[in-house]
C-alpha cells in the first residue's frame, strides 16, 4: 500500500514539475548562423497536426552548414521520402532531444554510414537507424550536415525541434531562447459564433453565423452588437506576422473572457504527437475543408483531447439567458507577447423555437458502434469510434463513383472502403486500383490492396472514390548523358522517371550488375547517382534501371556509358 502512495505521489510530482518547467534559455544555440527568421512557428495548425518546430529560413538556398546547438550525440537518423526527408536527431546530456529535418546531406562522416545502411538494404529509404551513443558524438557548434528541401518540405529551409528525451513531448524551440525579431501584432480576420445544441439561436437564426467587426486601432477590434440565447461557442481566424517575412505564422496562445471573467485558454507550449490529431476538433473543420482557412474554436467540445487547455470554464462555452447582457473579449498573443483584442456585445433574447436535426438519410452514423453500409458493388467499414460524435452520412453510388459523405467531417480512425470486382475481366483485375476524386475532379491513387474479387483501402477521408484502371508502363528519361557516351567529367548520373496513372512504388538501379543508391527527388522524378559511392572498374559499363508503378507496371532501360 506505501509503495502504491508513492507511486501515486510520484507521478503527481512529475506532472506539476513538468507544467511549471523553466527550460534554459542559454544551453543551445542556433543551429543556423544565418540571421534567424522563420517561414513557420511551432503549433501553427497544419493539415491533421500541429506544427512540431519552427521552419528556419536558409535565404532560399540549399546547402547550409547546420551546427550543434549543444554537446551530445547522433541518436537516429532516417531518409523518407516525405515527411521529414533527410532528419537527424540529436541526444544532449541536460534531457532534451534536437531534431533536424528536410537536410541536403549529412557531414561526411554520418553520410558515410547512412549509405553503408542503405547499400546494405539495397534501398534509398533507410527507416529508422540508431547509431550507439558512441558512434558519433557531437561537440558545440560541430557540423552535423546541411539544410535541404527533402521529404515534404515545399521550399528549402530547416525544420528544427527540440523534445524532452524521456517523454518525446514537444516543445517550443523559443522557450529555449531561440528568437526572431516580431513586433507586430497577431492579425484577426473572421468571427464566427456557433450555436451548441437545438435551441440556441445567434440573432434568431440556428446556424453558426459570421459576425462583422471592425480595427479601431492597431491590435484592437470591435464586434457588431448581436442577439443571442441559449448555449453558444465563438471561434476566429487568426494569424502572426514576424518583422522579417510575409509568412502567416501561427499564435501563441488564445484566451476568452466573458464579463472579465476568463472562461477560455490554450497556448502552445508543448503538445505530444499521440494528440496532434485533435486539431481537428480545435478548428471548424468543416470551414477548412470548404474554405481552406482555419477557424480556431475558442470553446473545447467534448471529445477533444488536447492537452493545451488550461482554466477552462465550462468548457469556454457561453450560456445566453434572456434579458442579460454579456461582453465578450477574446485576447490573441504571439510567442513575443504581441496582442491583439477582439470585443464583443452580447444580448440575451427570448427565443421559443426549437430546431430538430432532420433524418435526412438512411444512414446514422452511431459513433460508439461498428457501422457497416453496402451499396451496389461497395461497402463501407467503420470501426467503433471512428467519428467523434453520432451523425447522418450521405452514401450513394452512381456513374461507377462512391460518394461518402463530402470530406467536411473529421475521423479519428481509418475505415475501409471495399470495391467488388468480380465484373471485371481477370485481365483487368490486377491492374485496378482505388482513387479518390478531388474537388477539381482529378483522381488519385490510394494504397489499393487485394482480395479474391475485391480491392480495398483503409483511409480517414470521406469523399468521392472510384475504380481506375492502368496498363500504362512509367517512363524513363535520360538527362545528363546518353547511351554509348563518354562521361569521364560527371560528377553524377541523372534519370527522370514519371507515372502518370498509379505512380511511382519502386525503383532499382545497378551499374554493370552491381546495386547502386539513386536519390529520389519526388519533386521532379529525377534519380540521381553519386559516381564517388564505389570506383568503377574498367571503361565501359552498363547503366540498369527497373521501376514499377502501383499496379505492377514495370519499365525497364539499359544505357552502356564510358567513363574512365
Amino acid at each position: 500500500m506505501k509503495l502504491y502512495f508513492y507511486s501515486i505521489f510520484c507521478c503527481l510530482f512529475s506532472f506539476v514539475s513538468y507544467s511549471q518547467t523553466q527550460y534554459p534559455k542559454d544551453y543551445f544555440s542556433s543551429p543556423l548562423k544565418t540571421p534567424t527568421i522563420f517561414a513557420g512557428t511551432f503549433g501553427e495548425l497544419r493539415s491533421n497536426h500541429f506544427h512540431s518546430g519552427v521552419d528556419m529560413k536558409t535565404l532560399g538556398k540549399e546547402g547550409l552548414p547546420i551546427y550543434a546547438p549543444a554537446d551530445g550525440y547522433v541518436s537516429r537518423l532516417k531518409v523518407a521520402q516525405y515527411g521529414f526527408g533527410k532528419a537527424l536527431y540529436l541526444n544532449h546530456p541536460n534531457g532534451y532531444t534536437t531534431v533536424y529535418a528536410h537536410l541536403q546531406k549529412y557531414v561526411l562522416k554520418i553520410e558515410g554510414y547512412v549509405k553503408k545502411k542503405q547499400y546494405q538494404k539495397q534501398s534509398f529509404y533507410t527507416g529508422n537507424l540508431f547509431p550507439k551513443p558512441n558512434e558519433f558524438p557531437v561537440k558545440k557548434g560541430d557540423i552535423i550536415g546541411y539544410t535541404g528541401n527533402t521529404g515534404s518540405s515545399s521550399g528549402p529551409h530547416l525544420h528544427y525541434e527540440i523534445r524532452d528525451t524521456a517523454t518525446e513531448k514537444i516543445i517550443n524551440p523559443m522557450h529555449f531562447g531561440l528568437s526572431a525579431k516580431d513586433s507586430i501584432n497577431p492579425i484577426i480576420k473572421k468571427l464566427v459564433a456557433f450555436p451548441l445544441n437545438n435551441s440556441s439561436r445567434i440573432n434568431k437564426g440556428a446556424n453558426k453565423t459570421a459576425i462583422s467587426f471592425k480595427e479601431k486601432k492597431r491590435g484592437v477590434y470591435k464586434a457588431d452588437n448581436i442577439n443571442a440565447n441559449g448555449l453558444i461557442g465563438l471561434g476566429i481566424q487568426t494569424f502572426d506576422r514576424l518583422n522579417d517575412a510575409n509568412n502567416k505564422n501561427g499564435i501563441h496562445s488564445l484566451e476568452m473572457f466573458v464579463n472579465d471573467k476568463k472562461v477560455y485558454y490554450h497556448d502552445v507550449t508543448t503538445f505530444s504527437f499521440a494528440e496532434s490529431k485533435y486539431i481537428n476538433l480545435l478548428i471548424d473543420y468543416e470551414y477548412y475543408k470548404k474554405y481552406k482557412n482555419r477557424i480556431q474554436k475558442t470553446h473545447k467540445v467534448n471529445s477533444n483531447k488536447l492537452s493545451l487547455y488550461k482554466d477552462l470554464i465550462n468548457n469556454g462555452k457561453i450560456n445566453i439567458e434572456e434579458g442579460k447582457n454579456y461582453r465578450i473579449k477574446i485576447v490573441v498573443k504571439d510567442f513575443t507577447g504581441n496582442t491583439s483584442t477582439l470585443e464583443l456585445p452580447i444580448r440575451g433574447v427570448k427565443n421559443n423555437v426549437i430546431f430538430k436535426e432532420k433524418d435526412t438519410t438512411a444512414y446514422k452514423i452511431n459513433a460508439l458502434e461498428f457501422n457497416k453500409f453496402t451499396q451496389k458493388n461497395v461497402t463501407i467499414a467503420f470501426p467503433k469510434n471512428t467519428f467523434y460524435k453520432d451523425c447522418f452520412l450521405d452514401f450513394s453510388v452512381d456513374n461507377k463513383i462512391a460518394k461518402i459523405h463530402e470530406p467536411t467531417i473529421p475521423l479519428d480512425k481509418k475505415y475501409t472502403l471495399t470495391f467488388n470486382t468480380e465484373a471485371y475481366p481477370l485481365s483487368q483485375k490486377e491492374q485496378i486500383y482505388i482513387a479518390n476524386i478531388t474537388k477539381k475532379k482529378h483522381p488519385y491513387y490510394v494504397n489499393t490492396k487485394r482480395k479474391k474479387n475485391k480491392v480495398y483501402t483503409t483511409t480517414k477521408t470521406l469523399g468521392d472514390y472510384t475504380l481506375k484502371f492502368d496498363n500504362k508502363k512509367p517512363k524513363i528519361t535520360l538527362i545528363n548523358f546518353k547511351n554509348n557516351q563518354w562521361i569521364s567529367s560527371l560528377k553524377t548520373l541523372k534519370v527522370k522517371i514519371k507515372d502518370k496513372e498509379s505512380g511511382i512504388k519502386n525503383f532499382n538501379a545497378t551499374i554493370d550488375g552491381k546495386w547502386i543508391l539513386m536519390e529520389y527527388n519526388h519533386k521532379n522524378g529525377i534519380l540521381t547517382y553519386d559516381f564517388s559511392d564505389k570506383k568503377l572498374v574498367g571503361s565501359k559499363h552498363i547503366f540498369k534501371l527497373v521501376v514499377s508503378d502501383n499496379v505492377g507496371n514495370t519499365e525497364t532501360i539499359s544505357a552502356p556509358f564510358f567513363r574512365k
